[in-house]
């Protein structure tokens, strides 16, 4: 695990901001401490020898507010670019993800980026408020008071030159040990958190079958194991924090012993022993604090480590895919239509796994039909026009490939509805402007004209219906499809759950929108959609074909 992570300044500007404004503070840290130490050696060198020391006393006075108000603008400036820089990595994440597509994120356990993305990131707190000031903090001013120190007397700097070294070889020990049981830590949250998520999702399959308490039992069991390894982070944070706090005091008894015999000696004078005596614990203060923040920092170092990772790989296949691709004029760097022209489709040998290769051309103003049995892969044909699953062959637009091109191309339905808690309204609109007299069309287009747009859902849709749920899918399709008519839509068995008159509605509604210029593809095993198609993709285990009428 590094102190920092060059990564960090490069994927969170908010990091490079603080660096410099702690090492400002830093500074000004250090040459409190050295002026307080001088204004107390001379309040009681000059009480001893009965002088005034009224103005050393309110120097010492002005000193200690400052230096308290200088630690309190340390911790403020880093719970600020703690906030800023765990906003910018879970942009950076969020990005990362759309451009390395969903067939990339199903191969993902979604919950633990969703705990590095929260919770972990969350924990960047103490690593910005503690651990970073410390660091900078010992970079600058332990030096600089070593240097006081041996200027003021050489022989107990030459003891601090030497036993300083100790405690960071020490955390470095220490840290070798413990990295793997804080990283063992947070793989179990994250484990912690898949299961549970899990859980939840299939809690009604698991209470049909009467196995909610073995699933129960099992999170018990992660739980009890993530209570474990915390507990063994904790043992060695405790016993590196004993360690450190005995090197450090028996550091600073060498030096105290050597300059009393000294003093008794007549060796060395009051003032200057004092003085160093003074400034010498505070040389090894800010190495201790450093090794005391450590581990309370390492959960949001271990998250960084994993946003890293994905950032890398996003970085990584963005470079690779620049030279793979070509850019059509016609679209924008970000992959939209610079004018809103309709675009045709053309499939080319694309291929699945171990599925036959599918050809076929879907032009504006269609209704391209994908039909076949139950395994034939009409639903991973759409998955990988999506990027949600690996794919061989050729899927262009206008001309372009849709591996170069973001997913702005499509409006979708699949199978699943994909609902979330929130408003049908939030629903239908979801990533796009709420437009409510166009979601209250999208809803009627649907055949979801009994749905009030302002009707709140539970979590992943809950309060409706099997067949209201894949309407409000439709219709988000149709909103999004509405605001931009150059999208192909998609939909993938849009009428499996509805009844034959509702899904005879449903077919008019996408005949008109094909007549309008859309360009639209439809998965479904119903005869009924013949009635509206201009072409058919007919798919079976042994081979596909595209007849176009």
């Amino acid at each position: 695990m590094k102190p920092v992570d060059p990564r960090l300044l490069k994927y969170a500007g908010a990091a490079r901001g603080f660096f410099v404004l702690a090492a400002v503070i830093g500074v000004a840290q250090t040459a409190v401490v050295i002026a307080f130490a001088w204004f107390l050696t001379d309040a009681v060198t000059g009480a001893i020898a009965g002088r005034s020391v009224l103005s050393s006393i309110v120097w010492m006075l002005g000193l200690a507010l400052l230096r308290g108000a200088l630690i309190a603008a340390s911790d403020y400036a880093g719970m600020r670019a703690a906030a800023a820089t765990g906003a910018q990595l879970r942009r950076a994440l969020i990005s990362a993800i759309g451009r390395l597509g969903p067939g990339w994120l199903t191969q993902r356990n979604q919950a633990s980026l969703a705990v590095t993305a929260g919770h972990g990131l969350e924990a960047l707190d103490q690593y910005f408020a503690k651990y970073l000031p410390q660091l900078v903090l010992t970079v600058i001013a332990t030096p600089v008071i070593v240097a006081m120190m041996w200027w003021q007397d050489w022989p107990s700097g030459l003891i601090a030159v030497i036993t300083l070294p100790l405690i960071p070889i020490f955390m470095i020990l220490i840290g070798v040990a413990t990295r793997t049981v804080q990283r063992k830590q947070w793989q179990t949250l994250q484990h912690l958190a898949a299961r549970f998520a899990d859980t939840v999702q299939g809690l009604a399959t698991l209470r049909l079958f009467g196995r909610e308490r073995r699933a129960a039992s099992q999170i018990e069991v992660t739980a009890d194991q993530y209570r474990r390894e915390t507990m063994k982070v904790l043992r060695f944070s405790f016993l590196s924090g004993f360690a450190m706090e005995l090197l450090s005091s028996l550091a600073v008894a060498l030096i105290a012993v050597a300059v009393g015999f000294r003093l008794l000696a007549g060796e060395l004078s009051l003032e200057v022993g004092l003085f160093v005596l003074l400034l010498a614990p505070e040389a090894f203060l800010p190495v201790r604090q450093v090794g005391v923040q450590f581990h309370a920092a390492s959960e949001g170092v271990a998250a960084t480590e994993d946003v890293f990772a994905v950032l890398d790989e996003a970085s990584s296949a963005a470079a690779h895919n620049s030279g793979t691709f070509s850019q059509n004029p016609d679209f924008s760097a970000a992959g939209r239509p610079k004018t809103a022209v309709l675009q045709e489709l053309c499939v080319d040998g694309l291929r699945v796994r171990d599925l036959p290769p599918v050809s076929f051309t879907a032009k504006p103003g269609s209704i391209t039909l994908i039909e076949g049995p139950s395994g034939s892969g009409k639903s991973s044909l759409i998955a990988a026009l999506r990027g949600a699953v690996p794919s061989e062959g050729a899927a262009v637009l206008g001309g372009t490939d849709l591996r170069a091109l973001d997913l702005d191309w499509l409006a979708w339905a699949g199978q699943s509805p994909g609902l979330i808690r929130g408003t049908i309204a939030a629903n239908v609109s979801l990533g796009a402007e709420p437009d409510a007299a166009a979601i209250r069309q999208a809803l009627d287009a649907a055949c979801a004209d009994d749905l009030d747009p302002e009707q709140e859902l539970g979590v992943q849709g809950s309060g409706l219906s099997g067949g209201q749920a894949q309407r409000v899918a439709v219709a988000r399709a149709l909103y999004r499809h509405a605001a931009a008519p150059h999208r192909v839509l998609v939909l993938d068995e849009p009428s499996s759950a509805l009844d034959p008159d509702t899904e005879s509605r449903l077919w008019s509604t996408l005949r008109g929108r094909a007549d309008a210029g859309a360009t639209i593809l439809l998965v479904s095993h119903r005869r009924s959609a013949h009635a509206i198609a201009d072409g058919f993709v007919r798919l079976s285990a042994g081979a596909a074909a595209g007849v176009m009428l």
